[in-house]
């Protein structure tokens, strides 16, 4: 288990009363670690992203149209297993 540390932060009392509400049985603390792990992650995939679109230029049309049918097909799959309760084993979809 990762260490944790106790910080001091300060949010918008009515964000905080949402948050609460939301977070009720996980606990406060792990919704902000969660929102935060999303944060950094996001940070980072669109720094790659700003990276890559200098090496290689920006993406055409057709790239775009092809990476959000991509999307769309794993979303897609997310949700039918899903609903079937099934946990991904590592096979492609």
């Amino acid at each position: 288990m990762a260490t944790t540390k106790k910080v001091t932060v300060t949010i918008p009392e009515d964000l905080l009363d949402e948050i609460r509400a939301e977070a009720a049985e996980r606990g406060l603390s792990a919704y902000v670690a969660e929102a935060l792990r999303f944060k950094r992650d996001r940070d980072r995939l669109r720094e790659l992203a700003d990276w890559l679109q200098e090496e290689h230029g920006p993406l055409t049309e057709e790239e775009r149209i092809a990476a959000f049918e991509e999307l769309e097909g794993l979303d897609a799959e997310h949700g039918r297993r899903c609903a079937a309760g099934t946990r991904g084993t590592g096979e492609a979809a």
